[in-house]
């Protein structure tokens, strides 16, 4: 008996002494292994519990097909596929509970959308000679991927990149078996918040949300955060969504790889979950330590918050920008979407005497707010600051309407 199962991925007619070795490992520690193949021109030395076949047919391909057609990057991609809606399905019905998933780049390439296909809270491990690397973009990436760098494993089995398939095969184990996935017993509300010393809502929200029968998850607004956060909403995992924190829109449109992706502030509306969002450190731009810093911007200072962001605020017209898109995204929502704008400022920073003190910019980026937040969307402008217990107060009281009347859904 085992107590839990692996899906063992990655292209068996190369890699097949490396796929092994890992299935064994994790066999020696108890678990269970279901292997899948996903190479094309090759066999593996012992058939796999799903072969190529399969895989090919589960994106709508065969193998002969594949290769006639004789574009490697082509069969992948149809592989990929494949394999994502298989792992989707067989994961769904309890065949495993976790994946391992070993590549090069090709490999590597089929192997992020196969642990997208897969819910949060699912163990995802990519062995990959890429790892970490700049041509991996963070869109990407799932929530909770978890990669190692498949040192020295270019070809064949070696002490070193034993050292990653080894640790690789232990750690998918390990997350299976102590991993707490998340059981949706109660409705779940998603906030964004950037820190707890420049936005400070969350700590007046969260306990009133949670007697009010709701759990509440907060997520980083520093690219991957919102990313996450864009994940579960895309799946129509909020009951609600508290969206108070803005500046990976900015960055987006400003070019910084700190964004949370393209599809930023899209997602809960086209989920059909209502949104209450505020404007909250929309004023400040953020570009990652080791990036340049576009020219346009480079006639302002910037501040190293640490190694790895700097940081700037974004001038009048390009804080009237922001507020055009924010309404843009927002009156494409299928749902409610409820706007506040706290008209006294919207981050701990931009109060006066505070590094982002801009009063002429933030009133203009008010009097944009002001004329775009039309119908579709509700608006409200309040007289005090973001980080204000009014501020929080009105949260709540959107809120209990909309439990009121039937908009937010206190039942999973």
């Amino acid at each position: 008996m085992t107590d839990k199962t692996i899906l063992v991925v990655g292209t068996y007619d190369t890699k097949n002494d490396e796929l092994e070795y890992m299935a064994d490992r994790i066999r020696a520690m108890g678990g269970g292994v279901m292997s899948m193949d996903i190479s094309v021109l090759g066999d593996p030395e012992r058939a796999t519990d799903i072969s190529k076949h399969q895989v090919a047919d589960a994106g709508g391909q065969t193998i002969q097909a594949l290769i006639d057609q004789g574009e490697e990057s082509v069969a992948m991609q149809a592989m990929a596929d494949g394999a994502s809606a298989l792992a989707r399905s067989l994961q769904a019905t309890g065949k495993f509970d976790g994946v391992v998933i070993l590549g090069g780049s090709m490999g590597t390439d089929a192997a992020l959308d196969i642990c997208q296909a897969l819910p949060l809270g699912v163990p995802k491990y990519v062995v990959s000679t890429v790892a970490f690397s700049p041509i991996i973009p963070a869109d990407r990436l799932s929530a909770d991927i978890q990669m190692i760098l498949w040192a020295g494993g270019l070809y064949g089995l070696n002490p070193v990149c034993k050292a990653s398939l080894s640790q690789a095969a232990g750690a998918v184990l390990g997350a299976a078996r102590a991993v707490e996935i998340p059981s949706n017993e109660r409705p779940l509300v998603g906030m964004t918040s950037l820190g707890s010393s420049c936005l400070k809502y969350m700590k007046l929200l969260k306990g009133p949300l949670e007697e009010r029968g709701f759990d509440v998850a907060i997520f980083h607004a520093t690219g991957m955060g919102g990313m996450a956060y864009e994940s579960i909403a895309r799946s129509g995992g909020f009951a609600c969504v508290m969206d108070f924190a803005l500046p990976e829109l900015g960055n987006l449109l400003a070019g910084s790889v700190i964004n949370g992706g393209e599809d930023r502030m899209l997602n809960a509306g086209a989920a059909g979950i209502p949104q209450i969002v505020a404007p909250g450190c929309l004023d400040l731009i953020d570009f990652a330590g080791w990036q340049d810093i576009p020219d346009r911007y480079k006639d302002r200072p910037f501040h190293p918050h640490n190694r790895l962001i700097v940081s700037s605020g974004l001038n009048a017209e390009e804080r009237r920008e922001t507020a055009r898109e924010v309404a843009k995204r927002l009156k494409a929502s299928a749902t409610p979407a409820h706007v506040i704008l706290t008209n006294k400022g919207i981050e701990e920073w931009d109060k006066e005497g505070g590094p982002a003190h801009d009063p002429d910019a933030f009133a203009e980026f008010c009097d944009e707010m002001r004329r775009v937040m039309t119908d579709p969307i509700t608006f409200t402008e309040l007289d005090c600051h973001i980080n204000n217990q009014a501020f929080a107060d009105k949260a709540l009281e959107i809120f209990d309407a909309w439990i009121a009347d039937g908009t937010i859904k206190t039942e999973t």
